[in-house]
């Protein structure tokens, strides 16, 4: 035998909370959800405008964590522009050249 071995396209999904969710959906779930709540017991007496403010952070973490296509590349995508602009943007880099003009580029 040349363990040669065919893996089934949803072996992964086995890996995820559900079927569908990593922790870190839950935990960006939870936290808005956590944040709406403490909203909705500190805020009285809101009207309408008021009170679908205080709703936002669970309803847009339940559609940044809703399995959707592709959603986990979205969501790797979304994580690498907040790492893009909270980084520095000096980037170190040195071509193929035979001789260099100066050693401090």
């Amino acid at each position: 035998m040349n363990n040669n071995y065919l893996i089934p396209a949803n072996s992964k999904k086995s890996q995820l909370i559900l079927g569908f969710f990593t922790p870190l959906d839950l935990i960006l779930f939870g936290s808005g959800c956590g944040l709406t709540l403490l909203l909705l017991m500190l805020i009285r007496n809101a009207d309408v405008g008021i009170m679908i403010l205080i709703l936002m952070p669970a309803v847009i973490t339940g559609f940044l964590v809703t399995p959707v296509l592709y959603y986990h590349n979205v969501l790797q995508f979304i994580v690498n522009v907040v790492n893009y602009v909270v980084s520095t943007k000096r980037y170190y880099w040195r071509g193929w050249c035979v001789r260099y003009e100066s050693e401090d580029e």
